[in-house]
This record gives structure tokens, C-alpha cells and sequence, in this order.
């Protein structure tokens, strides 16, 4: 079987973070003998046939090497605010789709990650397998026009996935495409990466420091705790716009000596800054998934989230290894305290771990891939 990626985000190199669970798929896929040819932009005049640990990939130029800036940055969604970002995405998709055709010829089945732009490059006579990812899915929910443009490129999918049930909740209501719940799934983790926590070093946040992740509740927690005599340590991975006025509330609430702002941590470094860990807090609102979650409990750490979390519901459970609560300081705080007092929360955390462990390794989401790909196949 010859599976053909469509995508805009895929390492660039050895090592790199951008779209780095797809070249883990992919490495699992071949793995079980599937022949995988990734196809994404060029980045900054960078095109061209290269290998990534032994994936082909085909990078497309799209645009001049200075335009060429939508992938790979995390970008992609504001430049789409300006009439130079709507051309240089039309660009892409064009260029997306030209490789796509070509690629169709010696191709089972394509499988397009994120629907825009991906999913839109999807040629019409091929049968093909279409996974949102989480930013794709949001736009549903906030713009008329991607609705528009999503509802014919969903219609037109054999098969549609998503990595949460959340994800799979919004794509019904905005296309009308229901997602089954055999093709929930999330993205593979290098699950390997991780040891079990040994305690003592209080409560993180892994986060880019954004409104949406609502980093303000963790800190007014500690903030509540320390009121009440109890002292937390919050360590905060990540960095972002909000920085500087969580900082000022730190500050302004008296509880400098216990928080730490750690800034951006490299993925593959978060394992070894979770394994002191004894709580993780995730206060965010709608998440798509909510991987950070998902890797604390992969070291054995409780997770506190929030009931407005989103796609996280699908990973913090409400007793033993979690608690979920409303969205303020008080409840997270007690919950905090609910946590530490259960001499059970590491052994149950552990469980929950393994779990996860087993839920999220590549051979895993490998099999349950081909299954939709023969199911596409067969559809």
C-alpha cells in the first residue's frame, strides 16, 4: 500500500518540532510495511526531494523564498487576517494540489492532515483519509466562510478522523459530517520518552502562554492556597504573550517565592522537567486535545482541568488520577489539596499512565491508521 501525506506541517530536519507526531507516524506506518511519501511546503526557498529518518518527503514551492512563511511557524492563521497571507495560502493550495494530482498516479490513498490547507489540495479521484488536528477544527467554529470552503472537502473525504471527541463535535456542527467514533484518535507520542514521576517538586503548567490557556487560574490557586497556609510551588512551562502580565500578577498577589516562570522548554526536554512533579494543572478552555495532559499522565501525574476544557475531557478522569472542576482558582485549589491528601494518587496515576502509554505508541496509532486506510479502500 503506498499512502501519499498532505500536509503543511512536517519536520524539516532531523530533530525538529514542527509536525514531529507525523513523522512518527509515518516511521510506524512503514514500519508495518506501508509506503509513505510525505508531501508539504517549501520553507523559505527550501524545496525540493529529501528524506527525514527515512521518510521521503517532497517539499513544494509555493511562493518567493521570502513569502514562503506560512508553514512550519505557528503562523499561518494570523497571516490569513491580510490580503498578502489570503494570496500566499491560495498559492500554497495550488501548489499543494499540482503535487497532489502528481502523487495521485501511484498512489492507494492520500491522507490529509488539517483541512486547510491539506485537505482542500485533496484530489476528487482518489480515495482519501482527512484528520483534523485542532486549529483547522477551530476555524469552524468562528468563521462562516471556512465553514463554506470545509463543508465540500468534508463531503468529499472517504474517510474523516479526528483526535478528539471534541474535534469530532465540531466538525459535525459545522459540515455536517459526522465523525465516527472509531476514527477518534489522537496522534502518536514517543511514549518512551517518559519515567514515572518521584514527587515532591509541587504543582506545573505546560502551556504557551495564551488567554485561551487561562494560566491566571493556576497561578490564583497558589495564590488561594497560600491564603489558606499551604504552600505550592508552581512551576509554568512556556511562554507567550501573557507572560509579562501573569508575572505582574504573580507579584500583585504576594506569591513571587512560589512560582516559576521556566519559559519554552523543547518538547522532548518536557519528560525530564514533569519527572519531580506531583500535580499538573491545565486550566485552559476548549482544547482540541490537550497533549500536555496526556504526557503528564504518562509520567503518573494527576491532572487538574477544567470542565469547559474541551477535547481534554477526553483524557483527565474525574476521581483518582484527576479531577475536573470549574474554571476558578478556589475550585482548582481545592482540588489540589484533594489530590495531595489521597495516598492513592501516584499507584492510580501510574495505571492511568500505562494506559495512556499503550493508547498513544506509534505501532498503535499505526494499526488503527491502516484500518482506515483499508476501510477507505474498501469504501
Amino acid at each position: 500500500m503506498r499512502v501519499v501525506f498532505l500536509t503543511h506541517n512536517f519536520p524539516r530536519y532531523t530533530g525538529d518540532l514542527s509536525g514531529a507526531f507525523l513523522a512518527t507516524l509515518a516511521a510506524a506506518l512503514m514500519r508495518r510495511g506501508i509506503e509513505v511519501q510525505v508531501v508539504a511546503p517549501s520553507d523559505a526557498g527550501k524545496g525540493g526531494d529529501d528524506q527525514i529518518d527515512g521518510v521521503p518527503v517532497r517539499r513544494v514551492r509555493y511562493a518567493s523564498a521570502r513569502a514562503e512563511t506560512l508553514a512550519y511557524r505557528g503562523t499561518m492563521q494570523s497571516a490569513l487576517r491580510g490580503p498578502r497571507g489570503l494570496r500566499a495560502l491560495a498559492g500554497l493550495w495550488r501548489a499543494l494540489r499540482r503535487a497532489a494530482r502528481e502523487e495521485a498516479a501511484s498512489a492507494d490513498l492520500m491522507h490529509a492532515h488539517w483541512w486547510v490547507p491539506a485537505g482542500l489540495a485533496l484530489p476528487d479521484d482518489r480515495p482519501s483519509v482527512l484528520t483534523v488536528h485542532g486549529t483547522d477544527a477551530a476555524l469552524l467554529r468562528r468563521s462562516r466562510l471556512a465553514r463554506a470552503l470545509a463543508r465540500p472537502v468534508f463531503r468529499r473525504a472517504t474517510v474523516v478522523t479526528a483526535v478528539s471527541r471534541e474535534l469530532a463535535g465540531w466538525v459535525q456542527a459545522g459540515t455536517g459530517r459526522f465523525v465516527e467514533p472509531a476514527h477518534v484518535h489522537p496522534m502518536p507520542a514517543d511514549t518512551e520518552r517518559f519515567s514515572w514521576t518521584t514527587g515532591g517538586g509541587g504543582a506545573v503548567v505546560v502551556a504557551r502562554l495564551t488567554p485561551q490557556k487561562r494560566v491566571h487560574l493556576a497561578i490564583e490557586a497558589v495564590a488561594a492556597l497560600a491564603a489558606a497556609g499551604h504552600e505550592l510551588p508552581l512551576t509554568i512551562i512556556g511562554d507567550g504573550p501573557e507572560r509579562a502580565s501573569l508575572e505582574r500578577l504573580v507579584a500583585r498577589l504576594g506569591i513571587v517565592p512560589f512560582v516559576h516562570f521556566a519559559g519554552t522548554v523543547a518538547p522532548v526536554d518536557v519528560p525530564f522537567h514533569l519527572a519531580g512533579a506531583d500535580i499538573m494543572i491545565f486550566p485552559a478552555q476548549g482544547e482540541g486535545f490537550g497533549l500536555a495532559a496526556a504526557e503528564a499522565l504518562m509520567a503518573g501525574i494527576p491532572v487538574i482541568a477544567c470542565w469547559d476544557g474541551g477535547g481534554v475531557l477526553d483524557v483527565v478522569p474525574e476521581t483518582g488520577a484527576g479531577r475536573l472542576v470549574l474554571p476558578s482558582g478556589e475550585a482548582i485549589g481545592n482540588a489540589v489539596l484533594e489530590l495531595l491528601n489521597d495516598p492513592d494518587r501516584m499507584a492510580v496515576g501510574r495505571l492511568v499512565g500505562e494506559s495512556w502509554r499503550a493508547r498513544l505508541a506509534p505501532n498503535h496509532v499505526a494499526e488503527l491508521c491502516e484500518g482506515w486506510y483499508r476501510e477507505a479502500l474498501g469504501g
